[in-house]
């Protein structure tokens, strides 16, 4: 998934980089939001596990797969459980920063438009969060599924009612499987490189680790998936400026010269 493309464009209609300080601060400040603003919805234990009651019943009966399936494949070994848990707990930011700096050092224009649309999309998943916690399926006796992360490690969570770090109760919608559609659409817009459309394995690997490591149902995934289309048609890629076509400078009309034959003065003379 080599991200090589054509040389970022110079001259006077090169999109023009933000100010990196004030880049900086912005980021930040969407890493605490994303952080503390989900603080907001603990407390609400027992209205995160009837809702999952109702999403587990929905998922049902819309027939959709069952996430033991998917976790009873990467319970095939102890190794590729371990993988996967590693992937959901190392991958996710680490992913979405070099994304965004990649961006801002060679598409200017592309950053912005990125930024603007994890802004969006984080921002509606936090009011979603508030308004419907969800305790994921590792939390659901229901879903009949364990808890992969604590049994195999390693684990980015600790017990629900003293981990002050993180809303363990935010399950929908996947803020994991979002981001990382963002970053692989943000890449196959921004290259040219034939190999693309490699990106979308991203998502693909993410949407399996968080299905099959038990933290968010199918349903969590697709709210994701709605949020970021809905993002992206509100807030679309600006059109770079056109250059104007350079005039050919003016040139003389050729004059041919002509042969002495073609010259009656010519011919005259001569008798």
């Amino acid at each position: 998934m080599n991200a090589r493309s054509e040389p970022a464009p110079a001259g006077p209609d090169a999109p023009a980089r933000p100010p990196l300080v004030r880049e900086l601060l912005l980021v930040a400040g969407l890493f605490l939001v994303y952080k503390f603003g989900r603080q907001l919805a603990t407390g609400h234990t027992a209205e995160a596990f009837r809702n999952a009651h109702h999403v587990w019943d929905w998922e049902r009966m819309l027939r959709l797969p069952d996430e033991g399936a998917v976790q009873s494949l990467l319970l095939h070994g102890d190794t590729l459980v371990h993988v996967a848990n590693t992937y959901y707990a190392v991958v996710h930011f680490p992913a979405t920063l070099a994304f965004l700096v990649w961006l801002y050092l060679r598409r200017p224009a592309h950053y912005v438009w990125a930024r603007r649309v994890l802004a969006a999309v984080t921002g509606a998943a936090l009011v979603l969060h508030l308004l419907f916690p969800l305790a994921p399926p590792r939390m659901l006796g229901a879903a009949g599924l364990i808890d992969t992360a604590h049994v195999f490690g390693p684990s980015v969570y600790g017990p629900p009612r003293t981990d002050s770090l993180s809303n363990q109760f935010a399950a929908m919608p996947s803020l994991h499987f979002g981001w990382a559609l963002m970053l692989a659409i943000g890449l196959i817009v921004a290259t040219r490189t034939r190999w693309r459309l490699l990106w979308l394995l991203h998502p693909l690997v993410t949407l399996l680790v968080i299905v099959g490591t038990a933290n968010h149902y199918w349903l969590d995934v697709v709210v994701a998936a709605a949020l970021l289309g809905l993002a992206l048609a509100v807030l679309r890629l600006p059109r770079s400026p056109r250059r104007p076509r350079c005039a050919l400078p003016h040139r003389r009309p050729e004059v041919r010269r002509r042969s002495p034959a073609e010259r009656p003065e010519l011919v005259g003379a001569g008798r």
